[in-house]
This record gives C-alpha cells, sequence and structure tokens, in this order.
C-alpha cells in the first residue's frame, strides 16, 4: 500500500487551502460587484440598513452583509382584474382596465410600501368599483374619458406617497347583464322601427304635396286655356252679331228699294201723267240704279256697297285693337318650354313659385 510522505502531504494541503482561498475571492467579489442595467435602480440595505440607490453602471457593496432591491424605472403596464359594480341605477356591469404607471422615487417605492404593484392593482380595483356605482348605466357606456379622468385623480394622491405616479387609466370593457343587454337591444330595434315610420310618413307626405302642387300647375294651365278659349269665342260672337245685325240693315234697306220700284211701277201703270216722288225714293232709286249699272247717276250719293262699321261699332267690338287681342292671347298662349321646365324643378324641391300664385289668382 502506497504511503505518502509528510513532503507531499503538505503539498496537498496548500494546494486545497489555495483552491479555497481563490474561490472564497471569486465568490467576495460577486458580492462587491453589482451591476444596473440602464432603465434600473437598485436599493442597497447593510445589515438590513438602507444605504442609498445604485445608478446604472458598475458598483461596489460591502460583500456578504448587502442586499439589492430592483426597481424598472420605465412605464409599466398592469391590468386591472375584471370586477363587477352596481350602477346607481342598480344596473350590474362588469369592468375591466388598464393602469399606466412609473417608479418615481425608489427610495419611497421601497420603504413606503412593500409591493407598490400589488398595492396599484387593488387600489385601482376598489376606485373602478366606486365610481362605476357612482353613475348611471348610460353614462358608464357612453363617458369612458370621464370614468379614465376620475379613475386616475383617485389614484393620484396615495400612489404619490408610494414615489409612483399613475400615468393614465383606460378602462377597456364595460358590460352590462344579460337581461340588461336584451333589453337594451329591443329598445334599439324599437328606436329604429320608429325612425323609419317617421321617414316613410315624411317621404308619402312630400309625396303628396308634391302631386298636389303638379295638379296645381295643371289646373292652372287647364284654367288658363278654357280663359283663352271663352275670350276667343266671345270675341268671335261680338263680331258675328255685328256683322248678321249689318247684313240685316243691308238687306233691309235693298227690301224698300225694292218696294220702292214696285210702287213706281204700279203708278206707271196708272192713268195719271203727274207723280210726286219722295226724296228719299228718288235717292234710294239713284244709288240702285249707279249700283247696276255704274252711271254717274247722282253723284252724289252713296254707292250701294256693304256698310262699313261706324266709329261706335268699331269702338264697342274692339275691332280696331282685334289684331293687338290676337297677338296677346297667342303670346300667352305660347309659354316658354324653359320657365315651364324650371317651375317643374321649383314644385319638385316643394318651392313655392310666385308666378304659380299669379296664375292661381287668375284661374280663381
Amino acid at each position: 500500500m502506497y504511503d505518502p510522505t509528510p513532503l507531499q502531504v503538505s503539498t496537498l494541503g496548500f494546494a486545497i487551502v489555495g483552491l479555497l482561498v481563490l474561490v472564497l475571492a471569486i465568490v467576495t467579489v460577486s458580492q462587491m460587484v453589482r451591476f444596473v442595467d440602464a432603465y434600473d435602480k437598485q436599493a442597497l440595505t447593510v445589515f438590513g440598513e438602507y444605504r442609498g440607490l445604485l445608478e446604472p453602471g458598475l458598483n461596489f457593496v460591502p460583500p456578504f452583509v448587502s442586499r439589492t432591491h430592483t426597481f424598472d424605472m420605465r412605464t409599466q403596464t398592469m391590468d386591472v382584474p375584471r370586477q363587477e359594480a352596481i350602477t346607481r341605477d342598480n344596473s350590474p356591469v362588469t369592468a375591466d382596465a388598464v393602469v399606466y404607471l412609473r417608479v418615481m422615487d425608489a427610495k419611497k417605492a421601497f420603504l413606503e410600501v412593500e409591493d407598490y404593484k400589488t398595492a396599484v392593482s387593488n387600489l385601482a380595483q376598489t376606485t373602478l368599483r366606486a365610481v362605476i356605482g357612482d353613475m348611471e348605466l348610460d353614462d358608464t357606456l357612453n363617458k369612458r374619458q370621464e370614468i379614465n379622468a376620475r379613475i386616475r385623480k383617485e389614484l393620484d394622491e396615495p400612489t404619490d406617497e408610494w414615489g409612483i405616479r399613475v400615468e393614465s387609466v383606460e378602462v377597456r370593457e364595460v358590460n352590462p347583464s344579460q337581461e340588461v343587454q336584451q333589453a337594451m337591444e329591443q329598445q334599439t330595434g324599437a328606436e329604429r322601427r320608429r325612425r323609419a315610420t317617421i321617414l316613410e310618413a315624411q317621404g308619402e307626405r312630400r309625396s303628396a304635396v308634391e302631386n298636389a302642387e303638379g295638379d296645381k300647375q295643371s289646373n292652372i294651365i287647364r284654367a288658363q286655356g278654357e280663359k283663352q278659349s271663352q275670350i276667343l269665342e266671345a270675341q268671335g260672337d261680338a263680331i258675328s252679331t255685328v256683322l248678321r245685325a249689318k247684313s240685316a240693315e243691308s238687306m233691309g234697306e235693298r227690301a224698300i228699294i225694292d218696294k220702292g220700284m214696285e210702287t213706281l211701277e204700279a203708278i206707271g201703270r196708272g192713268e195719271s201723267t203727274t207723280f210726286i216722288l219722295p226724296q228719299e225714293l228718288t235717292s234710294l232709286v239713284g244709288r240702285y240704279g249707279k249700283h247696276l249699272t255704274g252711271s254717274d247717276v247722282a253723284t252724289n250719293e252713296q254707292r250701294l256697297d256693304s256698310q262699313g262699321f261706324d266709329a261706335e261699332t268699331r269702338e264697342l267690338i274692339g275691332l280696331d285693337d282685334i289684331k293687338e287681342i290676337l297677338g296677346e292671347i297667342d303670346k300667352a298662349a305660347e309659354m316658354d318650354v324653359e320657365e315651364l321646365e324650371q317651375q317643374a324643378k321649383a314644385v319638385k324641391d316643394g318651392a313655392p313659385t310666385s308666378k304659380g300664385a299669379d296664375h292661381a289668382g287668375d284661374g280663381a
């Protein structure tokens, strides 16, 4: 059996001691050196006593008796679990939110609160329930910004004492109970049906107004046509009446002349040689003979022509203005096509036309 010499034992002992010293040195260095990231800060305690904050970079601390606690100085996102609440009008709802926070003072976050994340989460839950319980159901569904602002305001004061700043609060969902959702859907459906009924009634009324305006324009045009027709018919009747009267007068004068000629013939067959004739008879005979022979007998008398209308008769029947009257009638009858289209468009748009009103007055 191999028996080591005292020198070998001594050498082995030194090797073991050296190894232990090396390991101890490595452990000591590792305990003395702290590397802090750029977005972190670390709270240092020695023998349980707070000594300060380690800044980003390389830091040396007392070995074996030091402890550090890391704080992330960036903005952090924290979910608020879904909460059940009762609104002020006794409607059950569920809501959840997201809180954005940042550690502003790592010393306070280390010394003033045990776990700032848990503390902020619990505070946000209770505040969310309180804010929703103080609002009506419709407000909880429509006023999200107001809810966010109120929750943030309620969180600001206590979190400031912890060195935490709440940067923003966002309510993600507010859901009423199933029964309330069904009632809201029924209400929405009823409101849509009511609006559809109103729109349909307005459309029917609009159509009726347009039809009435169209009938009104048609009646005005028809009345204008009838009025013009009656004017023309009256003018024609007046002219025809005067012409028949003048013709009857002319035929009466011819009858007198014929009767006078018969009288002269009877006188000529008599035995007397002396005759006395009225002046009117001789005048009629002269006019009749000139008309028949074209001679110059009784040149101072008028021909037996169709007599013209005297001034009183022409003024009575309006012969001097007949062309002007007919021109005005034709001008009134020839309505501008473009003007009619504009009137029709105005009627369709529902705007009353002054001309249509004037025509309506004329038609009346």
